[in-house]
């Protein structure tokens, strides 16, 4: 014994009853099939059955008659990775976090005055003998 459901309210409609209708309006054609004329109608009326009351799929929506008391979802807590970065391993970089923001300003200044060095020296063309 094979169960249709309802298109419109979701019902179950059980052999040699309800309405079936077909729409042939597109290159193949749709079958709907229908509980009674009531349901049937409001579908040919365009009726959005989420908004029907009585509908399986309003009760759905609106988590109507839920019997089974579901457990409360658990949240999944956030865990904190620490990972190395591309040229720096994880040590390195728990070191220069733990440096003093002086010394580390220190250390960007000379890097600096060196990269400056560097620029100087190439733009100073060499002699040859």
């Amino acid at each position: 014994m094979k169960l249709e459901i309802c298109s419109f309210s979701g019902y179950k409609i059980y052999p040699a009853k309800g309405k079936v209708f077909i729409r042939s309006d597109s290159r193949y054609a749709q079958t709907f099939r229908f509980i009674n004329g009531k349901t049937e109608s409001y579908f040919l009326q365009r009726l959005n059955p989420r908004k029907i009351r009585w509908t399986q799929i309003y009760r759905r929506v609106n988590k109507k008659g839920i019997t089974v008391e579901s457990r409360k979802k658990r949240t999944r807590r956030t865990v904190k990775v620490e990972r190395a970065v591309v040229g720096a391993t994880w040590d390195q970089i728990r070191a220069k976090r733990t440096e003093k923001p002086e010394a580390r300003a220190a250390a960007r200044q000379a890097a600096k005055e060196a990269k400056k060095a560097a620029a100087f020296k190439k733009t100073v063309p060499t002699t040859k003998a």
